[in-house]
């Protein structure tokens, strides 16, 4: 039978209420051949004098939390689907740095691969250097702050090149198109052009789909004394301190979500980046040490044959050992003798970034690694003799974090892991952190980012709690957990610190880093985000769960390209829990938790019955419950309830087995959640 649309309408608009009277109004007479439908149980229990509450249990559980299904290319359980695809570029960088003009300059070539199903009829690259010129828009965006004892108004960030007046950013001397036909290899320039921190250069013909070019680019920039606190010059008396990051014209990304990755480098927010293999040869002045990223191919040329026997007698110990000792920095006879300069020879693979460091007065120590294979990489630090003391333990410090992270979540992929002590207070990149100084905190954050972003490549310019927030929460495990927990400083509750996460002017955690105030980067980039993992660890999943679940994500999604729904899918597939109430109040929000103890009734009046407990949700965000139970002769319980108490309520009434009256009733006891009001977290007796 053909039904006309809006007779089908009526007809079931008509069965649905008949439906929802048959579950909810009990008939008044059924029939014989019908069992008869009962509201189950009596009427809800009900605690008088219910406060206000700003709770709305549909918005928290609602679904839909996910704007679109799983695809071929990213599936919807989170892990990447079989038509998955990233491109690739491998790097050939000769570089030579002129120590008096503070000069970096080169000659690069760029394979780059796209595997993309698209052609591309042009490609984009990071010029990141051109931050620190005058009229960029990063400068220009440098706010205005106001000295309260002075009264001096002055742009101030951490953010820009301070201020500094000089010949600021990359000069680009040529941009070729290498091609080879027929055996024979030309050499064309290409067009490009050049806006802000961005280069856009154009490919006649285009890179078809599962097609390679090349590219030559020669270039050249001053280096700013004060990078944006990623890399920068120290002067001092012993001489010149380099910290060298975004150095060379880079590939920006190219993706599924987004197209091209072109969010320009304001400073504020961090990289996105291709992985692929680096050749990298460094020309330096003999007397400079160079240390970078990844394997140094060439040691017999740079150093003398008794450092090279301290590197293997380092690659044999656990106890730190001297390359260069303090007292024989400046000697002619600690560096090669009869050349002017030496180039420094470094290959990494499946990187997604190099970075060095050099200078005339570094002591170099190392010590092996042991990796959960059997490999043995080296933890090397390179400072100068001045802070030698201040940096005696931070190979020690590199060792024990690194093999902590590596048997608790992936192994550490890099032949080396260097610290390199100069300008930056603290930034890290493949097989190398540059610090101030080499404390435990930021020796273990920065090499943490090894995990995030460097192995696990998610997208920093447009979700930095990805890799910071990430970081910062496992270092919270090799914290206490590495070198015996030494390094512990306090416990962990959140007590006062809750109005600092949801406090109503906080913007979202997921938000684009240069969508926040500078001032709330540290809460929303680093520890709002870690405590969210905290507590999905401790308090939601708990460890055996969560730790599975963490892992898988990063094994998925190891030099690969994840989103935040692709994190979110994985945690909720591999944990078997459905978190989108917490990923929405937490991350996608910035709501608040106020749960409040209401009243304590007795069953009938009398303790022995059993005592009834009411609780109310005040606030948005929903979260487990722990209360402690304590009865009048000095007994203490604690109950537990998972958040699905919330799912339907706004208040939560239960009936506790009492023997006795309850003196009193405390939610939250230890502190573990991010209650924003405790002044109603415990009930108390009247006396």
């Amino acid at each position: 039978m053909k039904l006309n649309p809006t007779a089908g309408l009526t007809l079931a608009l008509m069965a649905s209420m008949a439906t929802a009277m048959a579950q909810n109004t009990p008939p008044a007479t059924a029939p014989a051949t019908r069992p008869v439908v009962r509201q189950r149980g009596g009427a809800p229990y009900t605690e008088p004098n219910a406060p206000e509450t700003k709770y709305n249990y549909n918005e928290t559980w609602k679904p839909f939390f996910y704007t679109k299904n799983g695809d071929e290319f990213r599936a919807a359980d989170g892990q990447p689907g079989p038509k998955y695809w990233q491109n690739r570029v491998d790097y050939k960088i000769d570089a030579r740095i002129d120590t008096v003009k503070n000069e970096i300059s080169g000659s690069e070539v760029l394979t780059y691969a796209n595997n993309s199903p698209q052609k591309l009829t042009f490609v984009w690259m990071w010029l990141d250097q051109n931050l620190f010129k005058a009229d960029s828009r990063g400068v220009k965006q440098v706010p205005l702050v106001k000295d309260p004892t002075t009264g001096r108004v002055y742009p101030s960030s951490r953010n820009w090149g301070m201020g500094q007046i000089f010949d600021a950013g990359d000069k680009i001397k040529s941009v070729s198109i290498i091609s080879t036909a027929n055996g024979k290899t030309t050499t064309t320039p290409a067009k490009y052009i050049i806006n802000d921190t961005r280069m856009q250069v154009f490919i006649p013909g285009g890179i078809p789909s599962g097609g390679k070019i090349q590219f030559k680019i020669d270039w050249s920039f001053i280096s700013p004394d004060y990078g944006s606190d990623r890399m920068g010059i120290v002067n001092n008396p012993e001489g010149k301190v380099f910290q060298v990051a975004q150095w060379y014209p880079r590939m920006c990304v190219y993706d599924d979500l987004q197209g091209w990755n072109t969010l320009p480098y304001t400073g504020e927010s961090e990289f996105y980046l291709e992985y692929g293999d680096f050749d990298i040869n460094i020309t330096a002045p003999a007397k400079n040490i160079v240390v970078c990223s990844g394997q140094l191919l060439n040691p017999k040329d740079v150093y003398t044959p008794t450092q090279l026997a301290r590197w293997a007698d380092a690659a044999k110990s656990d106890k730190t050992v001297f390359i260069v000792k303090p007292n024989e920095v400046f000697s002619p006879s600690s560096r090669p003798a009869g050349k002017s300069e030496l180039t420094w020879h470094f290959v990494v693979r499946n990187a997604r970034d190099a970075s060095w460091s050099t200078a005339a007065s570094f002591v170099i120590d190392a010590a092996k690694m042991d990796m959960p294979s059997g490999k043995k990489p080296l933890a090397i630090s390179a400072y100068t003799v001045s802070s030698a003391a201040r940096n005696a333990r931070s190979t020690e410090y590199a060792k024990y974090s690194i093999e902590y992270n590596s048997k608790k979540w992936f192994e550490y992929p890099y032949p080396n892991a260097t610290v390199a002590v100069g300008r930056a207070g603290g930034m890290e990149y493949p097989g190398i952190v540059f610090v101030g100084q080499g404390g435990w905190g930021v020796i273990d954050h920065e090499f943490g980012h090894n995990w995030f972003p460097m192995v696990v490549g998610s997208n920093e310019r447009l979700y930095g709690w990805m890799d910071e927030g990430f970081n910062t929460f496992i270092n919270t495990l090799s914290t206490a957990n590495a070198m015996n927990g030494e390094n512990m400083r306090g416990g962990r509750a959140f007590g006062p610190t809750a109005q600092a996460f949801t406090r109503p002017t906080l913007e979202p955690i997921l938000s684009n880093p240069d969508n926040l105030k500078e001032a709330n980067n540290g809460t929303l980039l680093y520890s709002k985000p870690s405590a969210g993992l905290v507590m999905l660890r401790e308090q939601i999943l708990g460890p055996e769960r969560f730790d599975y679940a963490f892992k898988t994500y990063i094994e998925r999604w190891a030099y690969k390209h994840p989103s935040p729904d692709d994190f979110f899918r994985t945690m909720e597939a591999a944990s078997g829990e459905s978190l989108q109430w917490f990923w929405r109040g937490w991350f996608v929000n910035n709501w608040q938790l106020d749960v409040g103890v209401r009243a304590v009734s007795y069953v009938d009046g009398d303790a022995a019955k059993g005592s009834i407990i009411t609780i109310d949700n005040l606030e948005k965000m929903a979260m487990p419950v722990t209360l402690e139970i304590k009865t009048v002769s000095g007994k203490t319980e604690r109950v537990n309830y998972t958040a699905e108490i919330w799912e339907r309520n706004v208040s939560w009434s239960f009936i506790y087995p009492s023997t006795e009256a309850i003196e009193s009733v405390t939610y939250d006891p230890d502190h573990k959640l991010p209650d924003a009001n405790r002044t109603n977290d415990v009930w108390t007796a009247k006396k």
